[in-house]
């Protein structure tokens, strides 16, 4: 069951101190990326009571609060609700649509995608990348340096040339995005995305409806590069 505390500081990007109630914890927080705009000292967050053997600390931080948005912060999320999203025609990707097999951390050559897609006998790779950043209505990605962001890229770019189909997708873990666009404070994948995308890989995003018991894709946003 999830509980509402009060964020209070971040003593690495693993974990979080909170007060629940009269008493601090620890969480887990289930995202490496900064979430400076989110994890602010005072701000509501929700976190769950899960103390399984072997870890550290018994309480994950989940979710954020802001004035009219719950924002979740779980990184393994994104690729869980694509992979859904495609195969149950909620998230459609041109020529692409309900297709005939959806498979998860799929290999080419030395790279390793998020999800192979496969319809008609066409193959296409998709590259999921979780947003939980929205600046006045504009859904940004990265929130710090990613090289293996970049990687990524190159990588759906040299399929594309071997005869693959590519994607990237950008799932957005809140409702209050309007549009998508590369963070211009990280110019390298901006310059990354804009070149992908030369290259004729597919550039989406799908915001999700966010609820403490459920975050699912829940309409598609324009996508810039």
């Amino acid at each position: 069951m999830l509980q509402t505390a009060v964020f209070l500081s971040r003593p690495n990007r693993f974990l979080a101190r909170c007060r629940l109630g009269n008493e601090e914890i620890i969480c887990h927080v289930k995202n490496t990326g900064r979430l400076r705009e989110l994890l602010m000292p005072g701000r509501e967050v929700l976190v769950r009571f899960q103390p399984e053997e072997g870890r550290k600390t018994k309480w994950t931080l989940l979710f954020v609060k802001l004035e009219e948005t719950l924002v979740s912060i779980d990184s393994q999320l994104p690729n869980q609700i694509a992979a859904e999203g495609i195969r149950d025609g909620i998230i459609s990707l041109p020529g692409y649509e309900k297709p005939d097999s959806v498979r998860r951390e799929q290999r080419f050559g030395n790279s390793r995608f998020d999800l192979l897609i496969e319809k008609d006998g066409r193959r296409a790779f998709v590259e999921v990348k979780g947003v939980t950043l929205v600046r006045d209505g504009c859904a940004q990605f990265p929130d710090a340096p990613t090289e293996r962001g970049i990687k990524h890229l190159g990588e759906l770019a040299a399929a594309r040339e071997a005869g693959y189909d590519g994607f990237i997708l950008f799932i957005v873990q809140r409702e209050d995005a309007k549009r998508f666009a590369p963070n211009p404070d990280r110019p390298e994948f901006a310059a990354a995305l804009r070149k992908a995308k030369e290259n004729g890989i597919g550039i989406f995003a799908w915001k999700c409806q966010v609820s403490p018991n459920s975050v699912h894709a829940v309409a598609p946003i324009p996508a810039e590069a």
